[in-house]
């Protein structure tokens, strides 16, 4: 891989990394619908937004952790390198899942418990 691939995955990945840090932090979760007051059924539905809002700051933060993985094997050269057999990855998995540790076969076997 050359150092224009390197920077374009580098600066996609950093694009990344704001996007996900600009989401909010699990404290800023706002009590929706009902509140801690009200009907049942708004009480209900203020629940089941605030645990989704969790769930999804949950996601994004794991997604920001690999994120900034990724930045780091680009900074140690490792880059671009499966980390299960270690061969290349291919531009195409790199380009929809920048910071994928795993070739698309390596993914798949982990993924089907094989």
């Amino acid at each position: 891989m050359d150092n224009s691939d390197l920077l374009r995955y580098k600066n996609l990945l950093l694009s990344k990394r704001q996007e996900l840090s600009d989401g909010k932090s699990l404290g800023d979760i706002n009590i929706a619908a009902g509140g801690l007051r009200g009907d049942p059924v708004g009480m209900a539905n203020g629940e089941a937004d605030v645990a989704m809002q969790i769930r999804l700051r949950q996601r994004d933060g794991k997604l920001l952790r690999a994120v900034d993985d990724a930045l780091a094997r680009i900074l140690h050269q490792e880059f671009g390198i499966c980390a299960e057999c270690g061969e290349p990855i291919s531009k195409a998995r790199l380009e929809a899942v920048p910071w994928t540790t795993y070739c698309r076969d390596c993914n798949e076997r982990r993924c089907s418990g094989g």
